[in-house]
């Protein structure tokens, strides 16, 4: 299955440690995103276009109201980088 390069380049940030954090309004439905790398830097550019298609091809996961992680169907997808740093 192919993904996106903007799926990609999430999947390979969450892989490394980072998560997803979904902020809620008053009646408990999602407003905005928080995506969030392993260093702590708040990450642009993450839509709730991108987090549907991700949770649909369960390649994020969140258990016990915790952030959303990486799953072992997303690290299936993700396809390795070299790290440049």
């Amino acid at each position: 299955m192919d993904i996106s390069r903007d799926e990609q380049r999430v999947l390979h940030a969450l892989a490394q440690g980072g998560y997803i954090t979904a902020i809620k309004d008053e009646r408990g439905k999602i407003t905005e995103f928080e995506f969030i790398n392993r260093e702590g830097w708040q990450i642009g550019g993450f839509t709730p276009l991108l987090f549907s298609k991700l949770k649909a091809k369960r390649a994020i996961k969140s258990q016990g109201g915790k952030p959303y992680r990486i799953t072992k169907r997303g690290l299936e997808l993700v396809r390795s980088q070299v790290d440049n740093r």
